[in-house]
């Protein structure tokens, strides 16, 4: 019993940490913006934690623009709907999507949203949503290579 009581205190203080450390896998940044091979382009890239082990994946893409108010609001049909990536193994996932769009006549601002289910059978035992950021580092398809950054501007 001496032995029980610390190692149950011990796991309790433990356990935000391994959930904190678990979250840093989970982000979204945009990887493409109106380059020469892609423009008038948005791409997006996303993480997500492989825990807990054997729960589905699925992301869902969205494209937001800035509002002449300062708030941001949906794209019209920029939503790739939900993409399943497959059963967790304990790594993070990555996966991405791309808009293309006519360029505008007008410089508009754009961010991506993305939204991340875990799913057990019919249960979801974790959902999150998560904006685009700079400073990540994805596996594939930043154009040019290493681009990561928060909002894209289209029509220069």
């Amino acid at each position: 019993m001496r032995i029980a009581l610390p190692l149950v205190l011990l796991a309790c203080l433990l356990a935000p940490a391994a959930a904190s450390a678990r979250d840093m896998d989970t982000w979204a940044t945009v990887n493409v913006c109106d380059t020469a091979k892609q423009p008038d382009t948005i791409g997006i890239r996303a993480s997500m934690s492989g825990l807990p082990k054997g729960v589905k994946l699925s992301m869902r893409f969205r494209v937001q623009y800035k509002a002449a108010d300062g708030t941001w609001a949906d794209v019209e049909d920029a939503d790739s709907g939900w993409r399943v990536l497959g059963t967790a193994k304990g790594v993070p996932a990555e996966s991405g999507w791309s808009f293309s769009f006519a360029r505008p006549t007008n410089t508009v601002m754009l961010r991506g949203v993305v939204r991340y289910r875990w799913r057990k059978g019919d249960a979801l035992p974790r959902t999150a949503e998560v904006v685009t950021e700079g400073g990540h580092r994805s596996s594939a398809g930043a154009d040019p290579a290493g681009y990561s950054a928060a909002n894209c501007e289209l029509g220069n």
